[in-house]
């Protein structure tokens, strides 16, 4: 009878044992499993001007998290940085320039970067304290411009659009500087010391007789281009701000699924409704 009940113990603790042991093989099957089904996103970090640029991002960010891209967003308030921390590697891309700016800055940098796509146009804007129409801006008038000699051409171009000056023939219109102005019938002086970002200080300080503003910089200090600006630049201006990658990384499906959304329908319809034409999606 002992060797018949230590021998039924013995059956009972290995079947026990074997039955763990599944359990093991089976929860380890399991972990297994679901790491394989879990796949990580990748993360993409962009440097971006504040208004609109990280605005928009920050609406497409859920939708990319949803196709498996963690969007980080590096706000930027100058135009200098956003380029050198792409070419360094501190970001994957950038959002905040147009295209003659970025050939320019490839011209001046050596830098090895691609447009990725066009994401949307910031018109942009005459502002004046003074008066309420450019018919209005007397003899004389000091106008100020950017310092950013990329910009110059599309400042340059809309005054001319307005009827104000009138340009060189022959010229590369967004290449244009102030010595090819060949008619100016107000006798119009050119101020271009101002940095971009402080112009709308030198609006709110009444500098000048009228200033030209992008409309990025406006927004972000509380101006309403389409209330505030005396005129603005056409919505078919060319000057379409671009995701910028380094040569190479525009194949990449991460950047692409990043344009595609960016240029989807809910964040043109977003761009539209938020900024009310001051900012305009290209397609």
């Amino acid at each position: 009878m002992k060797k018949f009940l230590a021998g039924l113990f013995l059956s009972v603790l290995v079947l026990a044992l074997a039955a763990c042991g599944a359990d093991k093989k089976e929860d380890a099957g399991s972990t297994t499993g679901d790491k394989a089904d879990d796949k990580e996103n990748t993360t993409v970090t962009i440097g971006a001007s504040n208004t609109p640029h990280a605005v928009i991002l920050e609406k497409a960010k859920p939708i990319l998290a949803e196709q498996g891209i963690d969007l980080k967003i590096e706000p930027y308030q100058d135009y200098v940085l956003p380029n050198q921390d792409l070419e360094s590697g501190d970001l994957d891309a950038n959002f905040f320039q147009h295209i003659p700016y970025l050939d320019l800055q490839i011209k001046d940098n050596g830098y090895d970067f691609v447009n990725a796509g066009g994401v949307h146009i910031e018109p942009i804007g005459i502002y004046s304290k003074k008066y309420k129409t450019l018919e209005d801006l007397p003899e004389g008038a000091t106008i100020l411009l950017s310092n950013s000699v990329s910009d110059h051409g599309r400042m340059l171009s809309l005054l001319e659009a307005k009827g104000l000056i009138k340009l060189k023939e022959g010229i590369d219109k967004t290449a244009a500087e102030i010595k090819d102005v060949a008619e100016n019938p107000k006798n119009f002086k050119f101020d271009a010391n101002t940095a971009p970002e402080m112009l709308v200080q030198m609006f709110e300080n009444e500098e000048g007789d009228a200033v030209l503003i992008n409309s990025n910089f406006a927004i972000d200090n509380g101006l309403n281009p389409m209330e505030d600006a005396i005129s603005l630049e056409d919505k078919e201006s060319p000057y379409v701000n671009i995701i910028t990658v380094r040569a190479g990384d525009e194949t990449k499906q991460e950047i692409k699924k990043l344009l595609e959304v960016l240029t989807s329908k809910e964040i043109q319809d977003f761009i539209l409704e938020e900024w009310k034409g001051a900012v305009v999606p290209v397609k």
